[in-house]
């Protein structure tokens, strides 16, 4: 089949309203980019949010939290290391950590915390630190972003979570989020991963009142990256949560259904033929819509996730466990196969 589709083309295919028309072209990229559609694959993670404390301030976090509040907090690696072996001693195999933008941490801090996780659970994937973080580090370092990874990777990093995209149209991102780095250094930081030999996750966060060529201009440079370097290994979209943010009570943006849901699913599976994954969003969008999405191109149910704090702050909280992850993909008609951060197989449940 043709995929290599036109602006317009998928401007077109955005403003679809016949859903099962997507859902079947989605289907047919996955089908020639997997050779058995019939498994849905899932991690056994953890997330650990290290600190709550951001000089970001974000228009749509409702996480974040300034030094001075009560119930800010940092954690460190004694605490941190109680939730990772609660993750292995359930066959774990992934952490995802990621914090607010904290001045108070140096990065002896992050690099004690990978080292140490390294020595400690050296089987453990240590999938941690978006772009904001490592150019957060770097311009507190006076160093470069090509040195942070560098050292991370050096001390045991995995891989990169595609955190803080949101949309990359700096459009959207002036009036969301001011203070945070622009899509041009998301992308930047991102390339620089995938040139250093290590692969990463990319994201689309949409619910922000932007326009369907805000949407195509974030997939186009996903979609550009990907084809420089090969080093996103899924990419995972889902929608604002406003409850408790500054953007509650601002009428610019609205409010998403599963229908919408599920139409950006099934066109990032079309427009992105080049990333092999994409990954269904169960946490912000519920066990259910995430079962349907796997009939709409997605191939992945993500992760288990012992905890989740940043959506929770939002006001959105689905919880779920290794065995209903597996019961919810066979009664989608799947075959359930945990994976690990790389999407190399560990076991099939037949």
């Amino acid at each position: 089949m043709n995929l290599k589709l036109s602006k317009n083309e998928i401007i077109e295919l955005l403003s679809e309203n016949d859903i099962l028309k997507l859902a079947g072209i989605a289907d047919e990229v996955k089908q020639e980019l997997h050779y058995n559609t019939d498994i849905a694959t899932f991690v056994v993670d953890r997330n650990i949010n290290y600190t709550n404390i951001c000089s970001c301030k974000c228009k749509f976090c409702a996480f974040y939290k300034t030094k001075d509040q009560d119930d800010s907090y940092i954690l460190f690696y004694p605490e941190i290391k109680e939730k990772i072996q609660e993750l292995v001693d359930i066959k774990g195999t992934q952490i995802l950590m990621q914090g607010g933008l904290n001045s108070a941490l140096g990065f002896d801090y992050y690099l004690n915390i990978v080292s140490s996780i390294k020595k400690d659970f050296p089987s453990i994937d240590i999938h941690s630190f978006s772009p904001a973080e490592i150019d957060f580090i770097a311009k507190n370092e006076k160093i470069s972003h090509i040195e942070v990874i560098q050292e991370f990777k050096k001390l045991g990093l995995s891989s990169i979570p595609g955190g803080g995209a949101e949309i990359l149209s700096d459009n959207i991102r002036n009036k969301i989020s001011p203070n945070k780095i622009t899509s041009e250094r998301w992308l930047e930081i991102m390339k620089s991963v995938h040139e250093l030999g290590m692969s990463s996750t990319a994201t689309m966060v949409y619910g922000f009142g932007e326009s369907l060529e805000d949407i195509f201009e974030h997939l186009e440079k996903i979609k550009k990256l990907q084809s420089e370097t090969g080093g996103f290994t899924a990419f995972i979209p889902w929608s604002f949560a406003a409850e408790n943010t500054e953007l509650a009570s601002n009428v610019k943006f609205y409010e998403t259904t599963a229908f919408d849901y599920l139409k950006i699913l099934a066109v990032s599976r079309i427009m992105l033929n080049n990333i092999k994954n994409i990954q269904v969003s169960w946490v912000t969008q519920g066990l259910k819509v995430a079962q349907l999405g796997l009939k709409f191109g997605a191939n992945d149910f993500g992760g288990t996730m012992l905890e989740e704090n940043v959506v929770k702050a939002a006001g959105v909280v689905n919880k779920s466990t290794k065995t209903e992850i597996i019961k919810n993909i066979k009664m989608a008609g799947f075959v359930p196969a945990q994976r690990n951060t790389a999407y190399e197989l560990l076991n099939i449940y037949n």
